[in-house]
């Protein structure tokens, strides 16, 4: 079947007070003056990306990020960022991080405590927002918007995610709801589970999954090799906890993370067809296994969003411009089939057709989601995922839409391009798709 885009067609008071005599006025922010004074708020400014940073990916619950708390991951990257972009930590007014799963370790509103983890004082700001594996691109999205209307000349856009620390309690606090239970059950469902279901009902073959999945591990290795995440990638020390097999004991051992670390250079058809559906237990007939699945993994990622005006007073060249975002949404139980409805949306609203994009970043939640998109609305798969995606890098579900915007403006200039999507599916029944012009 094809689809077919779902588009859709009080005066402030006078407040003064007398603040108290022990009142901190060193905390306070100085009188506007120079620049950042101007009136600013209109729809007319552009917001463009001037730098990005970001971990490497290490595996989930047994490498070096396992014992790593969110602020710490988030902060390292939002420190880099800045230093990157040649600006000062208090130039930030604002810091939106986006996280999957914002509780514990990546609880307590992680992007306020990582932007002071980061050096920025304590005048910055920071809110964390939550669209599961969407996140990372809305806080980009959600800090060019602020840029855009609200007239905030510097702002940064992440996201992180300890699967590690966070999960396992997680998935012990969950607590369901009786009407939505009843009415939309697969709220709660595995993605897992979700990916097979769109398998099975749009007729994406086992084997059509494990073809494109070796496709996305040659690609990251090859990438690799050629040194093409070195620009994104800030090494950052570690302590990692190791258990012993045998004995159950645990120690800290000091690790270096200067790479992604998740992918398996040299995977192979036959490997993967010799993997079993980790439902088959469950469903004789499932599709989905470790080898045509994202890698769960811990990392963070982030972006500094500046307005072209002041990107241009600065002396900074930014890596590209900020175009627009459009969410969507789907049956919670096929949520695999977002993107599908997302990106006609986006490229509607801006009068693009899809071979008017020259890059495109897919995630890669499962190999079903990019198979099926691709298939569906056109795509060509020699310009998406170029350097491999989620299934072969990693995916710390907040974290990965920040990465892939960062990459696809780097790798955009690389090869000359003008234009990127960057969209993924998401939890619950969703799409979501962002528009970057690379300069």
């Amino acid at each position: 079947p094809v689809f077919v885009s779902p588009h859709s067609a009080s005066p402030l008071l006078p407040f003064t007070t007398t603040p108290p005599q022990n009142h901190r006025r060193h905390h306070l922010l100085p009188p506007p003056s120079g620049p950042s004074s101007r009136p600013r708020a209109t729809m007319s400014r552009r917001a463009v990306i001037v730098s990005t940073a970001r971990t490497g990916l290490t595996k989930s619950f047994r490498s070096g990020f396992n014992n790593t708390h969110g602020a710490v991951m988030q902060g390292h990257a939002i420190k880099h960022a800045i230093e990157k972009a040649g600006i000062s930590p208090g130039d930030v007014e604002d810091v939106i991080i986006g996280c999957g799963f914002p509780e514990g370790a990546t609880g307590m509103n992680i992007a306020r405590n990582a932007a002071l983890w980061a050096g920025c004082p304590v005048t910055t700001s920071g809110t964390t927002i939550n669209r599961f594996c969407s996140s990372g691109l809305q806080a980009v999205a959600s800090a060019a918007h602020s840029v855009m209307v609200d007239g905030v000349d510097v702002a940064i856009g992440g996201g992180v995610e300890s699967i590690s620390m966070v999960s396992p309690v997680a998935s012990k606090t969950t607590v369901t709801e009786e009407k939505l239970m009843s009415e939309f059950p697969a709220l709660w469902m595995p993605m897992i589970e979700t990916a097979d279901i769109v398998s099975a009902r749009y007729g994406i073959s086992r084997e059509a999954q494990d073809v494109y999945s070796v496709e996305s591990q040659r690609r990251t290795a090859a990438a690799q090799e050629a040194g093409l995440f070195k620009d994104e990638i800030v090494p950052m020390k570690a302590t990692m906890l190791v258990t012993d097999k045998e004995t159950g004991e645990t120690s800290h051992k000091t690790v270096l993370a200067d790479r992604d670390e998740c992918n398996r250079p040299g995977t192979t058809l036959e490997a993967l067809a010799g993997m079993n559906p980790v439902r088959s237990k469950v469903d004789p007939s499932a599709f989905i296994t470790a080898g045509n699945a994202s890698q769960l993994s811990d990392g963070a990622s982030a972006c500094v969003v500046m307005s072209e005006a002041e990107a241009s007073r600065r002396g900074l060249q930014p890596l590209g411009a900020f175009k627009g975002f459009a969410v969507a949404g789907c049956a919670p139980d096929e949520m695999g089939i977002g993107p599908v409805f997302a990106v006609p949306r986006l490229l509607a609203r801006h009068g693009l057709k899809v071979d008017d994009i020259d890059l495109w970043e897919l995630n890669e939640a499962f190999a079903v989601v990019p198979l099926y998109s691709m298939q569906q609305l056109g795509i060509d798969h020699a310009k998406t995922n170029v350097n491999g995606g989620s299934i072969a890098i990693g995916h710390p579900f907040g974290m990965t839409g920040s990465r892939m915007v960062g990459h696809a403006l780097l790798e955009g200039k690389r090869r000359g391009a003008k234009s990127a999507v960057v969209t993924m599916c998401i939890g619950g029944g969703m799409g979501a798709a962002g528009l970057f012009e690379i300069f």
